[in-house]
């Protein structure tokens, strides 16, 4: 991840939306070493369509300029593509099953990498699709 994050940085505005308590997920932020890496960190007790409206307006970023990445289909990927963001889904073997959903069909915002090593090629494609 750091690898990838440092790929990123300076290119484009980072923040980390993670959901739960906020002790625990500030903790798990520090612990991990990437905390300062990000242009904010934004602790929500639920991710969906209304949280990330409320969070890109805070942040002066338009939802359809939006890229969510996370493991969860449910609560990263598919409320920033209803907005109209973009969606990377990170499968995970260790997701939680409430986070399992199926992916949609034929959405042209959805993209799916294996390892968050493939995330800057991927941004870079979808650039030069324009």
């Amino acid at each position: 991840a750091r690898e990838t994050i440092e790929a990123l940085q300076g290119s484009y505005r980072l923040l980390v939306i993670t959901k739960g308590d906020l002790l625990d997920q500030e903790r798990k932020v520090a612990q991990s070493g990437l905390g300062e890496m990000f242009d904010a960190v934004e602790i929500v007790s639920e991710k969906t369509a209304p949280v990330y409206v409320g969070i890109f307006r805070r942040r002066g970023v338009a939802p359809e300029a939006a890229m969510m990445v996370g493991n969860s289909l449910k609560s990263d990927v598919l409320p920033v593509l209803a907005l109209g963001g973009w969606g990377i889904h990170v499968p995970h073997d260790l997701t939680w099953s409430l986070e399992h959903e199926i992916a949609p069909e034929g959405q042209p915002r959805l993209r799916t990498v294996n390892d968050l090593g493939a995330l800057p090629a991927l941004i870079g494609s979808i650039e030069a699709e324009g």
